[in-house]
């Protein structure tokens, strides 16, 4: 029960920091107000209402037993000092008969009609039926006497108080004016947190945004001159090891390439042709090796997002595996338009394929788009945040379910021949993308590597 009530509290909360502030600003400003319209309801009102109806009621009984005890012919007078002492209309209907009629009430949200009835009935000891509702600006009262009926018209300025109006004027005039400055303060708040929020997500994204202005509240302004100064420390460490890395590698490749051209000038024979071959391998494989460590330490970070063509860049790929001799299938829309970083995607993708074309002889991409929340389905059938979806599918040996979150692993090779680095740098590079990479079991027999990009 407890956790179902917090689920439902969670629910009509708002989500939005925005939503929540307002919320919390408002909540005893509007608590407070119901307080005061309560009491005022319970007390201030109560006891005018239950006064004005008691003297309107006290005069008409007092008119009541003069027009019983005057004979019918000196009551003109009675009528004309009524109207002009009393501001009280009388009418007199000889030989009528009151028929008692329940109205509803048209002031249901005010004790007036209660308190006229009830003070009326204390007072006049008579039947007696109230009108509110035929003249805007005055109450009937009709009272049964022996000989007629008695016709009272009091005007409702008698029974009925500005204070009311002003007082609820005052209560929602108050509450919007402090509902329109609590949210005009608020927006200006949340929106240095959601600057700060964006320049986050793309500097975790690997996209320049450069420094930000420090705005809002002293503890947003500390938040966005830290992550300035975290946007800084990052650059520096970055270039340098990428500046270190490619150092180490132009001096790793100037002995590789002398070991290459002596081993090329060295004579061949039938004895020593083949150990030539051997050795010649290792140093393209030392090459290979080199260059990998280099591009997993710069982690493709200095290219920028445009827009590309994702059908296209894919079809590139495949066609350079079928030129190195995979067998590749490709089924795909006939576009895909979004922002991309094309090099790094394309080195993410090439890759996977190169891992496939490896260990399986034949390989499957597919692209689609897919709901954020689902896992399939063809494009455009639901609304909302979309993943652009490639798969690669291989008939190979598959990594069993148990390693394969430890595939990404960097220097972690399932291949001999492998640098361990391929899935790493893919893992890197989708993320980068604001995306996610994940390695499950295709239906070709082997692994399928499944790349997901925000549309």
């Amino acid at each position: 029960m407890r956790k179902r009530l917090g689920r439902l509290t969670r629910g009509l909360l708002p989500r939005g920091l925005l939503g929540r502030s307002v919320l919390i600003i408002l909540v005893p400003i509007l608590v407070l107000q119901a307080v005061a319209l309560q009491l005022f309801y319970g007390g201030h009102l109560d006891v005018i209402s239950r006064r004005l109806a008691g003297g309107v009621a006290g005069d008409v009984a007092m008119l009541v037993e003069l027009v019983r005890r005057e004979d019918p012919e000196n009551r003109a007078w009675l009528f004309r000092e009524a109207v002009w002492r009393l501001d009280l209309a009388l009418a007199f209907e000889s030989g009528a008969r009151l028929e008692l009629v329940t109205r509803p009430a048209s002031l249901p949200l005010l004790p007036l009609e209660e308190d006229l009835n009830k003070a009326l009935w204390e007072r006049v000891r008579l039947p007696f039926d109230t009108d509110w509702q035929s003249d805007p600006r005055s109450v009937i009262i009709r009272v049964q006497l022996p000989d007629g009926v008695l016709h009272v018209e009091a005007p409702r300025k008698r029974l009925f108080t500005a204070t009311l109006y002003l007082f609820v004027i005052w209560l929602v005039g108050s509450a919007l004016l402090l509902s329109g400055i609590a949210i005009l303060f608020m927006k200006n708040q949340v929106r240095a947190i959601r600057r700060l929020a964006d320049a986050a997500e793309a500097f975790g994204l690997g996209r320049d945004v450069g420094t930000i202005k420090p705005e809002g509240a002293s503890e947003v302004r500390q938040a966005a001159a830290a992550f300035n100064r975290m946007q800084e420390r990052i650059r520096r460490f970055v270039g340098q090891r990428t500046e270190m890395l490619a150092g180490i590698s132009h001096d790793l490749r100037t002995p590789l390439t002398r070991m290459r051209l002596a081993l090329a000038m060295l004579p061949r024979n039938a004895e020593t042709e083949e150990d030539l071959v051997a050795l010649t391998q290792d140093v393209e494989e030392m090459e290979r090796m080199t260059a990998a460590y280099l591009a997993f330490a710069r982690g493709e970070g200095v290219e920028q997002a445009r827009p590309a063509d994702l059908v296209e860049l894919v079809q590139d790929v495949a066609a350079n595996a079928r030129r190195a001799g995979a067998q590749v299938e490709v089924a795909a829309p006939p576009g895909l338009p979004m922002s991309l970083r094309p090099d790094a995607l394309r080195r993410c993708l090439g890759n996977l394929l190169d891992n496939a074309r490896r260990h399986a002889s034949r390989i499957a991409v597919g692209v689609r788009t897919v709901p954020r929340g689902g896992h399939g389905g063809p494009a455009g059938e639901s609304p909302g945040p979309l993943w652009a979806e490639v798969t690669v599918d291989d008939n190979g040996p598959g990594i069993p379910a148990g390693q394969r979150e430890g595939a990404f692993r960097p220097f972690h090779s399932g291949s001999p021949s492998g640098t361990g680095l391929g899935l790493a740098i893919a893992q890197d590079i989708v993320r980068a993308h604001g995306g996610e990479i994940l390695l499950e079991e295709s239906p070709l027999g082997g692994l399928r590597a499944r790349v997901r990009l925000p549309v």
